[in-house]
């Protein structure tokens, strides 16, 4: 007996969509981990390994968003610094 293998291509967009979603959760991951041990040694690697992460993120974001599949708004430099001030008045309570 013979199966027929449904394959499905992905498109451009999709694979790009996928990659992104998945550095997401990766430099989320090495976020966590750098975050979380007490080794020198260990800390300083995954601190490498999450800005080389980062990079690739940021790069799929730029082909993604050159594209016209991920479009943000442009940040007026009123409500930048109006997040700004919000962040370091939360950073001052802490």
């Amino acid at each position: 007996m013979q199966q027929h293998q449904h394959q499905t291509k992905m498109t451009e967009q999709e694979l790009i969509n996928d990659l992104l979603s998945t550095e997401k959760h990766t430099t989320s991951a090495y976020n966590t981990f750098v975050t979380e041990t007490d080794c020198q040694n260990l800390r300083q690697t995954l601190m490498s390994i999450q800005q080389d992460e980062q990079r690739i993120h940021e790069d799929i974001f730029n082909a993604m968003n050159q594209r016209g599949w991920y479009n943000t708004a442009k940040a007026q430099d009123q409500q930048v610094q109006a997040v700004k001030t919000h962040f370091n008045q939360i950073k001052a309570q802490l």
